[in-house]
């Protein structure tokens, strides 16, 4: 069976309960959840995780969050008055679109690099070695995100 595209993987996969809430405590420590997504959905491809992989993300990945990070700032800075303001809210909600149109682009460029690494039956490890900061919190918040994915793949691929 065809492998899923990592956009729907990831839309799938972050729509499951508790995801959303362990990316953002994982984004608040310093992770990119583009990434983190990335790398569960290789894990349950189980493309294996090495260094050189890592750093060929990381490139992609880099440049691109730091223009990400500027539309989230911007776009949190202005929830408060936006609840006043309603052209202030629809600019908001445009900020958001874009923000995650951008994270689109950045998944599909994940993609292309990581689509035609090999695959095989062994346990990847790529959220580990995707985490910035190793704690009790973080670690239960990868625990999370990767049932989850297991559990999106396994649903994606109609079993």
């Amino acid at each position: 069976m065809p492998t899923t595209d990592l956009w729907t993987f990831a839309l799938a996969c972050y729509a499951r309960p508790g995801v959303e809430s362990a990316c953002l405590e994982l984004q608040a420590q310093g992770a990119d959840v583009c990434l983190l997504l990335c790398g569960a959905w290789l894990e349950v491809r189980g493309s294996a995780s090495d260094p050189v992989r890592l750093g060929q993300l990381r490139a992609i990945a880099t440049p691109w969050q730091q223009h990400l990070q500027s539309l989230r700032q911007l776009r949190q800075q202005w929830r408060a008055a936006a609840q006043q303001d309603a052209a202030l809210h629809r600019l908001r909600e445009q900020l958001k679109s874009l923000e995650l149109q951008g994270e689109r682009v950045l998944l599909e460029r994940l993609e292309r690099c990581s689509d035609t690494w090999p695959t095989s039956a062994q346990q990847a490890h790529w959220l580990e070695a995707l985490l910035p900061v190793d704690s009790e919190s973080s670690r239960a918040a990868l625990a999370v995100l990767r049932d989850a994915a297991r559990r999106t793949q396994l649903e994606l691929r109609g079993a």
